[in-house]
C-alpha cells in the first residue's frame, strides 16, 4: 500500500505556498464488506536525528494500523522532513501547533470510509519527544483523545540534556570540553541558538522542550486510553520506577492504562536502521483489541 503524500499548508500560510508540512497519510482498509473504519492515527516523531532513524519503524507500523482499519496521518513538523523552514526555526509551541492542525485536518478529511470521522476515537501516537508534544497538543484541541507512547521519556528535561550531550562529546574529542554545558545554556537563556551535531537549536525550543512533562491532560472522558510501550532487549525486563509512577498517575487521572515491554532493540539510536516486529504486532493488537 502507497500513502498518499501532499503537503499541508499550515493555518498561518493558506494563500501561500511557503508555509507547509510533509504529510504522509494511510486511509483506513476496511473489510470487502464495508466495514467501519477504527479510528484516526496522528504520528508524532521524535527530536532532530532520532526522527530519521524511526522512519522506517514508523511507515511500518502505519501500514499495519492502515490494514487493520486506522486511518495514519505522518506530518513533518516545522523544519522537519521534507517540511518548508529550518530546524533552527522551530519553536515547541509551533510544533505543538502542527500536532494540533494535524489532528483537525484528520478529523476534516473525507477518505475515512463506513463512519463520520468526527465520531471515529483519535489516537496521539508519539515516539519519544513526540508524546510530550501529543500531550500538550491534547490540551489545545478541546476533544478528548487517546495517546499511543513508544518509549516515552520521563521528562523533557532529560531528552535536552541528551542533546546536549553530544555538543560536549564532541568538543571532548578535540579538547574543549570544559564549560560546554554552561555556555550553551548561557547562550541558549541570552536568546541565541546553539549548533549542536548539525542541527541549529533554538532557544524557543530548548526551553519548551526543557519544561515538557507526561501529565495527563485534563478535561479527558472517562472511557481514553494510554497504551505504554517500552523496548528491552533483556527477558526479565521490566518498567522503571520512573516510568510505573507516571502511569499510577494517568490511571489516576482515569486513563485506561495498557503498559507493555516488548522485545527488540533501541531502534531510535542504534548506528543502522533496524526494525522491531514484536512492537508493530503488539501495537497493532492493543489498539484492535486483541491479544498480540
Amino acid at each position: 500500500m502507497q500513502p498518499d503524500a501532499f503537503f499541508l499548508p499550515t493555518l498561518a500560510a493558506q494563500s501561500s505556498q511557503s508555509d507547509q508540512r510533509f504529510c504522509l497519510f494511510y486511509p483506513a482498509e476496511c473489510d470487502a464488506s464495508g466495514g467501519a473504519a477504527r479510528g484516526l492515527v496522528l504520528y508524532i516523531h521524535p527530536f532532530a536525528e532520532e526522527m530519521n532513524k524511526t522512519r522506517r519503524m514508523a511507515a511500518l507500523q502505519a501500514r499495519a494500523l492502515a490494514q487493520a482499519g486506522y486511518a495514519v496521518l505522518q506530518m513533518d513538523l516545522l523544519g522537519c522532513g521534507d517540511s518548508s523552514g529550518d530546524f533552527g526555526d522551530a519553536s515547541w509551541q509551533s510544533w505543538v501547533s502542527d500536532v494540533v492542525q494535524g489532528c483537525h485536518w484528520l478529523r476534516m478529511q473525507s477518505n475515512t470510509p463506513g463512519a463520520d470521522s468526527h465520531q471515529l476515537p483519535l489516537w496521539l501516537w508519539g515516539l519519544r519527544s513526540g508524546c510530550l508534544l501529543a500531550v500538550e497538543a491534547a490540551t489545545q484541541l478541546g476533544a478528548p483523545c487517546n495517546f499511543l507512547f513508544w518509549q516515552p521519556p520521563a521528562a523533557g528535561k532529560l531528552l535536552l540534556q541528551q542533546f546536549l550531550r553530544l555538543k560536549v562529546a564532541g568538543d571532548l574529542l578535540g579538547g574543549q570540553a570544559k564549560g560546554v554545558m554552561e555556555g550553551m545554556r548561557q547562550q541558549l537563556a541570552a536568546g541565541s541558538p546553539v549548533e549542536i551535531a548539525g542541527y541549529l537549536l533554538s532557544p524557543g525550543l530548548a526551553s519548551g522542550l526543557e519544561q515538557a512533562s507526561l501529565v495527563p491532560p485534563a478535561g479527558q472522558g472517562p472511557t481514553q486510553r494510554l497504551e505504554w510501550f517500552e523496548l528491552s532487549t533483556r527477558e526479565d525486563a521490566g518498567l522503571g520506577p520512573i516510568s510505573a509512577g507516571t502511569i499510577v498517575q494517568w490511571r489516576q487521572a482515569g486513563y485506561k492504562v495498557g503498559s507493555h515491554i516488548v522485545r527488540g532493540p533501541a531502534f531510535w539510536q542504534t548506528t543502522e536502521i533496524e526494525d522491531a516486529p514484536a512492537l508493530i504486532a503488539a501495537t497493532t493488537a492493543a489498539l484492535v483489541g486483541t491479544p498480540a
